[in-house]
């Protein structure tokens, strides 16, 4: 049933603020859990008030509550609130629906234009449309914010018309120091001012200015609240944390969808900080925490705003990333060389190892070292150095050799390298775990996760709307490889039976790198043994690789083969650094006699049925009797499996929706018995 109203703001005592006063209202998050209500507090100075404004999920504990708030923030733009249309039930007349306009909503009846009464309706669009929703809470479902006329003076002209007694109602409301409004799943931030001390809003970044706090153009909150907003409500498994000032401004954000929260289970093994934004001052002030899945393919496992390089907010956002996924420490992190992520990690990640990018520090060289004399020389030296030697004792001569023989003792850049080798020189990482991450081979690069999607200019709010085209084109890219390589099988190039057993077992691509070193194979031409110590066999294996000049040289590797144990291991650490044994490894396991790869050595995150298998932080025979939310969280993550299942195909769409449906009827069954 629906009623037509023209009422005006504070046209009763029951529209008044009962509650409080509305002025320069700060809403900010305090929990994401939805059962949560959050405190406005009155804490900003005068002449720098806005409240925040309405957007599409917002959710109020009452009617009145929706009402008073969209009045307090026309209050603040400067115009009237008018109810458009209220919708009742038919029995019990209670409202459940309600569309709040502009006063000047519509135009003047035909019977009224003749009246002396000025016209001031424009047929203004501004308007929220609400509604009850399941859980009984007041759902903000439409918003239009535009306006077709000028906005007067921030005063009510309604509020004129009301008795003295509403009136004084209404002033005692407004001298209360704390007025709440219930907001439920939606996150509402500090959104005020221009350029004060108590505000994020700035003309433009500014990196010095206010180094605690998150320096934001100004529409940017509002812009992070709509997108996070909107994500909550589409996102099931969506998680968020913020991190505000004592004066309640805004300091750091961080974020992960469902898709990229379910990576973190399956893909969180070894993480890539990619702080680019940050380190070269973007407009962005972005840190993504990146992963690698089981194509070889980069995915995000969460992404933060910070307010700076700085300890505190590194350590904040790694504590943040730690919350979600329940406190699973990544086996490697690899970062930038920076202090401030190193003391960071050393206090949230103590049992991780933290390595350096080799690839950022190679990316640096022309720039360290483009101004020194002999710098091609000096620079084929270092790559020399750093990519050649096999052993510590081959790298400190390379190095020495390097220092000494060009005059560069006292070089600032190759001295602080030097002092940090052993988290970033190859020859020295052999024993961590990379997952391919590590570009420890010549031209092999980590691009920053969101490359052509954000530039040194990119704006915020840009940046919002191009973070979800980035993931759907991520998603999808994953989605067809995931297709390919459960569908189609690898065209064999040659008769080795490694090369046959693992093209049923690895995705395409990651077989396609495997299949490249068994092809190598050929070009290790002698196999034999150094040294014997119980099972335990030294071979020495020699290669010929493409040197500088397209001449050939003869390398030598030394591979450790223990039978007994299944176990080999080549100096090369191939398996290490990219997941899949190297074509030194291969030849020793095929001059002993040994047909397949030992099953160690065939990682479950290469393979094409990995996420179909293996159901990250497996809990279900551990149930607490009386956690529901351990319950929600194993069932989510099981019924995730059915969903990336259940989006390869239509048929397969089909199937999955059925198993949900007979899966409810059975749980429904159980409620039954009960009952």
């Amino acid at each position: 049933m629906e009623v037509e109203e023209e009422k005006e703001a504070f046209p009763s005592n029951n529209d008044c603020l009962a509650e409080g006063k509305c002025d320069g209202q700060i809403l900010k998050e305090i929990n994401s859990e939805p059962t949560e209500s959050f405190d406005v507090q009155n804490s900003l100075p005068e002449g720098k008030k806005e409240f925040v404004a309405p957007a599409v999920g917002m959710e109020f504990e009452s009617y009145d509550d929706a009402y008073n708030y969209y009045n307090c923030y026309a209050k603040e733009a400067g115009f009237r609130v008018r109810v458009k249309n209220s919708w009742f039930k038919r029995n019990s007349r209670e409202k459940y629906g309600a569309v709040l306009c502009c006063s000047s909503q519509g135009f003047k009846r035909i019977k009224d234009v003749n009246r002396l009464r000025k016209e001031t309706r424009t047929g203004c669009p501004a308007m929220i449309r609400m509604r009850v929703v399941d859980s009984k809470r007041w759902r903000v479902l439409e918003v239009t914010h535009e306006h077709n006329h000028l906005l007067g003076a921030k005063i009510y002209k309604s509020v004129k018309k009301m008795g003295s007694g509403a009136r004084s109602k209404l002033q005692s409301s407004s001298d209360a120091e704390v007025r709440k409004i219930k907001l439920y799943r939606a996150l509402v931030i500090d959104a005020v001012g221009n350029g004060t001390p108590n505000c994020n809003a700035t003309g433009g970044r500014k990196f010095s200015d206010h180094p605690h706090q998150l320096n934001l153009r100004k529409g940017d909150s509002q812009a992070i609240y709509n997108y996070l907003c909107r994500l909550q409500l589409t996102n099931p498994n969506f998680f968020y944390l913020m991190d505000f000032t004592d004066e309640g401004c805004l300091r750091n954000v961080f974020w992960v969808d469902s898709r990229c929260r379910a990576s973190c289970g399956y893909f969180g093994d070894v993480i890539y900080v990619d702080n680019t934004c940050m380190s070269n001052r973007y407009e962005t002030p972005l840190v993504a925490l990146v992963g690698v899945n089981h194509h070889g393919q980069t995915v995000l496992l969460g992404c933060g705003l910070l307010a700076g390089e700085t300890v505190e907010s590194y350590t904040w956002l790694f504590k943040a990333w730690l919350t979600c996924v329940s406190g699973q420490y990544p086996q490697t992190i690899i970062t930038d060389r920076c202090k401030a992520l190193q003391t960071a990690i050393a206090e949230v990640f103590p049992k991780s190892n933290h390595r350096f990018s080799l690839s950022l520090i190679m990316k640096r060289v022309p720039e360290k070292l483009g101004g020194l004399r002999n710098y091609d020389a000096i620079r084929k030296t270092f790559v020399k150095a750093v990519f050649e030697t096999l052993k510590v004792i081959e790298f400190e001569a390379a190095w020495g050799f390097m220092i000494q023989h060009f005059g560069v003792t006292d070089h600032e850049w190759l001295r602080s390298l030097y002092e940090d080798r052993a988290r970033w020189a190859p020859v020295y990482l052999k024993d961590t775990f990379f997952a391919g991450l590590s570009a420890s081979r010549p031209g092999e690069n980590l691009s920053p996760f969101f490359d052509k999607y954000v530039h040194k200019q990119t704006p915020l709010k840009e940046f919002l709307d191009k973070y979800e085209l980035a993931l759907q084109k991520k998603h999808k890219e994953e989605t067809l490889a995931d297709i390919e390589s459960r569908n189609s099988s690898p065209k064999l190039r040659t008769r080795c039976s490694f090369e046959l057993q693992l093209s049923k077992l690895y995705t395409r691509e990651i077989f396609k790198r495997f299949q490249f070193e068994v092809e190598e194979m050929y070009s290790c031409f002698s196999t034999t043994q150094l040294h014997v110590d119980g099972p335990i066999i030294i071979f020495l294996v020699k290669e010929r690789v493409l040197a500088e000049g397209n001449r050939r040289e003869i390398r030598d590797y030394e591979v450790l083969y223990n039978r007994s144990a299944s176990e080999v291991r080549c100096i090369c650490s191939c398996f290490n650094f990219y997941g899949y044994l190297c074509r030194h490894a291969l030849c020793v396991l095929n001059f002993n006699g040994v047909e397949e790869v030992p099953s160690k050595y065939i990682l479950s995150r290469c393979k094409k049925d990995y996420k179909r298998f293996y159901v990250p932080d497996q809990g279900s025979y551990n149930v607490d009797s009386i956690d529901h939310m351990q319950w929600f969280n194993q069932l989510y993550r099981s019924a995730l499996q059915v969903v990336e299942e259940g989006a390869i195909s239509l048929d397969h769409y089909k199937v999955a929706l059925q198993a949900f449906e007979d899966s409810l009827n059975r749980v429904h069954v159980v409620e039954e018995k009960q009952d």
